[in-house]
This record gives C-alpha cells, sequence and structure tokens, in this order.
C-alpha cells in the first residue's frame, strides 16, 4: 500500500459569496480567529503527515503563495523587537522549502477540473483533497482519522457526516454498507437527491483520499451539474473498479463557504483559545443581554 505524501488544496474559486470583502483578498484568506481559512485547512494536512502541499489557484490568488513564504523584513523585525513567540508561530506555519507547489485553473470548469490541473504535481500516487470552503473543530484532525482507515483499508477514502433528512437535497449522499462508523463500505454515491429518494443522511464533507486512476476519468471532461467537471461523477465511476471506504469522523464542521458558517467558525475557534475565551466570552453575554435595536 502506497503512503498518501501530497495533498491537493483547490483555491481557485472566486468566492462570490463574500463580495466585496472578496474583491482583493481571496476567501481562503479571510481570518478565523487571526488565522486565515487555508492555514487552518494546511494544519490539519500536516497533522495528518502530508510531506508535499499542492494549490491549484487562479487570477489574484498570489497573496496565498507569499503567505506560504518567508517574508525576510517582517521576520527580521520580529527578530530585533524580540516578538521570539509571534516569529516562531510564523516559521511554524511554513511548509519546508520545496514542499509547496502552485499551479493555475485558467478557467472555472468545476472541482473535478481544478483537481486535474494538479495531474503531474501529484504523479502517479495516492493523494488527499481538502477543500478549503469547509474547516473542522476535531481532535484528531479529519483528515488524520480516514488515515487510520486508509492504512487499514487502503483505496478510495471519503469523510462524512450526518444531516437531517431533509437536508440531503444540498448534498452529494453515500450509501452505507457493512462497516463501523470508523471505515464502511460505500455502496453508491449520489448527488444532491431527492429525501425520498436518498439512500442515506450520510453526505461527503469536502475530505478525500483517492487513487491517481481518478485522473484519467477527469481528462476526460466529462460534464456534469452545472455543465462544469465534477469530481463525485468521476468517482461514481472509479466505484466500478475499485473499493471506496467512508469515516464517520468525530468533530463538527464549519462551512466558512457560507456567512453563517464562517461566523459560527469565529466564534467557536474563538471560544477555544484560552488567551481570548474568557473575555470573548464576556462580550457574548453582554451582547445577547441588550435589548434588539428596532430600525
Amino acid at each position: 500500500m502506497r503512503k498518501v505524501r501530497k495533498a491537493v488544496f483547490p483555491v481557485a474559486g472566486l468566492g462570490t459569496r463574500f463580495l466585496p470583502a472578496t474583491k482583493a483578498i481571496p476567501k481562503e484568506m479571510l481570518t478565523v480567529v487571526d488565522k486565515p481559512v487555508i492555514q487552518y485547512v494546511v494544519d490539519e494536512a500536516r497533522e495528518a503527515g502530508i510531506e508535499h502541499f499542492i494549490f491549484v489557484t487562479g487570477r489574484n490568488k498570489a497573496v496565498i503563495e507569499d503567505h506560504f513564504d518567508s517574508q525576510f523584513e517582517l521576520e527580521r523585525t520580529l527578530a530585533e523587537r524580540g516578538k521570539r513567540a509571534e516569529l516562531d508561530a510564523l516559521m511554524a506555519d511554513l511548509p519546508e522549502a520545496g514542499r509547496a507547489s502552485f499551479t493555475r485553473q485558467q478557467e472555472p470548469l468545476g472541482l473535478g477540473h481544478a483537481v486535474w490541473c494538479a495531474r503531474d504535481l501529484v504523479g502517479d500516487q495516492p493523494f488527499a483533497l481538502l477543500l478549503p470552503d469547509m474547516l473542522f473543530k476535531a481532535s484528531p484532525g479529519v483528515l488524520k482519522q480516514m488515515m487510520t482507515a486508509y492504512d487499514e483499508r487502503g483505496g478510495n477514502i471519503v469523510a462524512v457526516e450526518e444531516v437531517q433528512p431533509s437536508e440531503v437535497s444540498s448534498y452529494g449522499v453515500v450509501g452505507r454498507g457493512e462497516g463501523p462508523d470508523t471505515g464502511f463500505a460505500i455502496t453508491e454515491m449520489v448527488e444532491k437527491p431527492k429525501p425520498a429518494e436518498a439512500p442515506s443522511n450520510l453526505i461527503i464533507s469536502g475530505r478525500y483520499i483517492l487513487q491517481p486512476e481518478i485522473f484519467p476519468l477527469l481528462s476526460e471532461g466529462v460534464r456534469g451539474a452545472g455543465g462544469e467537471i465534477q469530481i463525485t461523477d468521476a468517482m461514481q465511476r472509479l466505484m466500478k473498479g475499485q473499493a471506496f471506504t467512508g469515516v464517520k469522523y468525530q468533530g463538527r464542521s464549519f462551512d466558512c463557504g457560507s456567512k453563517i458558517g464562517f461566523l459560527t467558525a469565529n466564534v467557536v475557534f474563538a471560544l477555544d483559545r484560552p488567551d481570548i475565551a474568557d473575555a470573548f466570552m464576556a462580550e457574548i453575554k453582554e451582547l445577547a443581554q441588550r435589548k434588539p435595536q428596532v430600525g
């Protein structure tokens, strides 16, 4: 069984739901407390043992590349001012030299197309795929939980979570076969089914471990929902010859592509910070006691 050493991060999206904030700032660089969303996702991958970080970018995304690079002037200033903790935090966030790669998705042709753009950087190896919009509060991280299942079963691994049956029409849904929550056989995948036709209430949650055989399927450029090349369509075809395992992860998800999910993540992550939790909770309680302003 080949070890999963590489991870792909599709970061070419326009972030239209956060305009005007994302007019000049990539949505992946919006901060949860004091760290960009993309940094949390990269940290999750690093915790799981990922060694090479592949970013599929687009226009106006150069700041992401700058974030994962050294900034000599800033580092020197922090060192001269004795701000050792701040400097150590910056250095800890940096991938090792040569461990981050960037490629471009010139057209917004869907998630499947974005993954296909990373084909030469991934090569003939299994890889992790992490959608930066999805942030998780989990220990160990979701990808590390998936790696445990991969070490036991190999093949392709998909993270899933439960939603209300009435909500399945907004997601990709899997059919559950035999096995425990930590690794069960996926029998089918359905994209945005009607509640009455859904095989379960387990939805795909933005974390995957995939085998390289998915690239030839993506290269065919078959258009799916929205006229885009969908990763789910390619996975459905790959299922005909390879096993897929679902992991119902332990933790909580936040869809940071939505305003409510993003704001909720800020609250939850802030309350988990010992340096600000008490003061922040006091502010929340004071706000909750105020009468709502009318007009």
